[in-house]
């Protein structure tokens, strides 16, 4: 294959993780505190197990675009790495991004299953749908992160490159290696989380058909059919936009190391593609939420107007009366 294809590829892999990157980042920065405003403000959300889970969701998601898609792009997009540049920033950033993956979907996983016990018939299940409960599992979730990413601060180090002499950020243990690439991205924090979404969303989709039939407060029944249609959107966006992560992880797991360059190239265009797609994960949910819940647009626009407008209005009102007196 000519190189002119290679460097065509090359190129719109480059200009697909800056475009796309940074219009990720702007729009994720726009919606993350929106979310996290809409949650936090109303007492329903801030009481309920599966809203909880959204919370810390959206706060690690914020956190997940400054350290993990901001370099992604300043990386990939404009070849600037600020991983060979800093020691401390080499060993930093794969121990968030694993702790940032992790928690991400485990929210979303938390919050599918807990929607899936709250809209089950049975009562004996409805003891897991309890704020406590739900923090216990955060709780152990974080300390989980913390251990699992106690290899990554020590087996992730700048290597000195034997053919250019340049520092490079990398692995420094083959074992460790091999289960990164075999285990960690493609089962622990793709396949797997997809897998448990799209069962529980499933059947949290089954039982809400009947939902409206049993004996239960108006406000409950209302509350769990918004988070289930909400949740059930995030499960749709997660397939659509985590599977082709797997397949292609999957697919250059069976290639191996191709010495082949435009076999490398393509390769890499696509792995670009995927990484933005991938990273539509940590900025869809508000987004995802406003378009598939009425009620949810609606809590949004009396949060920002009815609450927060007219409070700094009525404050202001205060400040201006003062300096009259």
């Amino acid at each position: 294959m000519s190189s002119s294809t290679i460097a065509t590829l090359s190129i719109a892999g480059q200009q697909i993780v800056i475009c796309g990157g940074i219009f990720l980042f702007i729009t994720g920065v726009i919606g993350g505190p929106l979310m996290l405003i809409t949650l936090l403000s109303l007492r329903t959300f801030r009481e309920n197990s599966c809203a909880f889970y959204l919370i810390i969701m959206s706060i690690v998601n914020i956190l997940n675009l400054f350290i993990a898609l901001l370099t992604f792009i300043m990386t990939t997009g404009f070849g600037i790495n600020w991983l060979n540049m800093s020691r401390s920033f080499c060993k930093f950033r794969p121990f968030y991004l694993q702790f940032g993956n992790i928690m991400s979907f485990t929210c979303i996983c938390l919050a599918t299953i807990d929607q899936f016990f709250a809209t089950c018939s049975n009562q004996r299940w409805h003891q897991w749908n309890r704020i406590k409960i739900a923090k216990r599992l955060i709780l152990g979730a974080i300390l989980f992160c913390l251990l699992h990413g106690i290899p990554f601060l020590l087996y992730y180090d700048l290597n000195i490159s034997s053919t250019t002499g340049n520092s490079i950020c990398g692995f420094t243990n083959v074992i460790f290696q091999t289960y990164f690439n075999v285990f960690h991205f493609p089962v622990l924090i793709t396949s797997l989380p997809v897998f448990i979404i799209l069962l529980f969303g499933f059947l949290a989709y089954r039982n809400l058909q009947h939902i409206s039939h049993r004996a239960i407060p108006l406000v409950r029944r209302e509350l769990d059919k918004q988070l289930t249609t909400m949740i059930l959107a995030e499960a749709l966006s997660e397939v659509i936009f985590v599977t082709p992560t797997c397949i292609l992880n999957l697919i250059n797991y069976l290639i191996g190391n191709s010495s082949d360059p435009f076999t490398v190239a393509l390769i890499s265009f696509f792995r670009n593609l995927t990484g933005i797609f991938y990273y539509i994960h940590f900025v869809s949910p508000f987004y995802i939420y406003f378009c598939a819940s009425k009620r949810f647009r609606q809590q949004l626009i009396y949060v920002l107007f009815k609450v927060h407008y007219n409070r700094w209005r009525h404050q202001r009102v205060v400040d201006v009366a003062n300096i009259d007196i």
